[in-house]
């Protein structure tokens, strides 16, 4: 690992994957650091290129049918240019990964703790008693009740919370310094989804891992992230600590994002407001920004939000980045007296 270089780096990472109507560009050109302790929020729309970026870090591609190139660097090891088994050692290991269904990413035909158990004695030279006993101590540490019976369960019969308190213990059993949530908190009532993110808030500080958690739930983000990453049409568009982003977002589309979504701290007056239009194909992305066909303020850009892909450049922070043709402060003058007067009026 070159000197000097965060626990993980991501440097011009691009997954592409040829089909017969086009190349997907699910990721590209992404590059972001991360150091231990800390968490990385990605957000952006469903199609924006999350969960493959997530993926990519955690090596779970088929080089066969997709494009891979840039660089991941892994506390000294390189996940894009390793072989297979290389990043299967590190998997489970050095870095886990919670998904966004946990019963389908659980087997159906083997109870909750036989999986914890195997996915122990993978890493671990152990006999299964121990492994078992490691298993219902982290069933335990999950929040999980009578760990030592529910242990013997089967996925279904456990409710969505207990189910995703499960992956998450199968993701922590091994202790990895790397932890993705892949939309932890999805189809979950909003008393579990505060106890899932105040568990994993006390397990992170717990373990001292480096976390990501992949949402389009800002008040996810708002909750456990340190720093964020705004994610369009497979590329970066925002980058900046949480309060930056929160507080001086530069960007039209974090702005939308912003002002639709629902505020708890003060009585609603007004309706959300949506982003009008969808998410660009990443197949047949837009010749320009690839934002502008939703943009308001495209028509600012004299002409160059529809013809020349923006740079990802330095805003008005030393670590914050955004993709835009708006000068740094026309994007200043409108989030100031424009956009903020409205969301604070929501």
């Amino acid at each position: 690992m070159p000197d000097g270089q965060a626990f993980l780096e991501v440097k011009d990472l691009k997954i592409h994957f040829p089909t017969d109507d086009g190349l997907v560009r699910s990721a590209d050109g992404l590059s972001f650091k991360l150091e231990r302790g800390r968490t990385l929020g990605i957000v952006g729309e469903s199609g924006s290129g999350k969960s493959v970026t997530s993926l990519g870090i955690m090596g779970i591609y088929n080089k066969r049918n997709s494009q891979i190139s840039g660089e991941i660097w892994l506390d000294g090891d390189e996940i894009v240019s390793a072989g297979q088994e290389t990043v299967r050692k590190l998997r489970g290991n050095k870095l886990a990964m919670i998904f966004q269904d946990p019963l389908s990413a659980m087997h159906p035909y083997y109870t909750v703790g036989h999986q914890i158990i195997e996915a122990y004695q993978v890493h671990h030279n152990v006999s299964k008693k121990v492994a078992r006993k490691h298993a219902i101590d982290m069933l335990g540490r999950v929040g999980i009740p009578q760990p030592d019976r529910r242990v013997d369960d089967y996925p279904h019969q456990f409710s969505g919370g207990m189910r995703q308190r499960a992956m998450i213990a199968m993701a922590l059993v091994n202790d990895p310094q790397l932890l993705i949530a892949d939309e932890p908190t999805t189809a979950l009532d909003v008393t579990v989804q505060a106890q899932i993110m105040d568990l994993m808030h006390d397990l992170q500080a717990e373990f001292n891992s480096a976390l990501i958690v992949i949402t389009h739930d800002l008040g996810v983000v708002a909750e456990l992230a340190d720093d964020v990453l705004v994610m369009y049409g497979g590329k970066c568009i925002e980058y900046g600590s949480a309060s930056t982003i929160f507080e001086r977002p530069e960007h039209p589309y974090t702005w939308g994002l912003l002002g639709s979504m629902p505020r708890m701290d003060r009585p609603t007056q007004d309706r959300l407001v949506p982003i009008p239009g969808s998410p660009p194909s990443l197949i047949n992305l837009p010749q320009g920004c690839a934002f502008s066909p939703r943009c308001a303020y495209e028509p600012q850009t004299g002409g160059l939000g529809t013809t020349v892909p923006p740079e990802l450049v330095r805003a008005g922070g030393s670590n914050h980045l955004v993709r835009c043709h708006l000068p740094t402060e026309e994007r200043q003058r409108i989030w100031a007296e424009e956009v903020k007067p409205k969301l604070e009026a929501q």
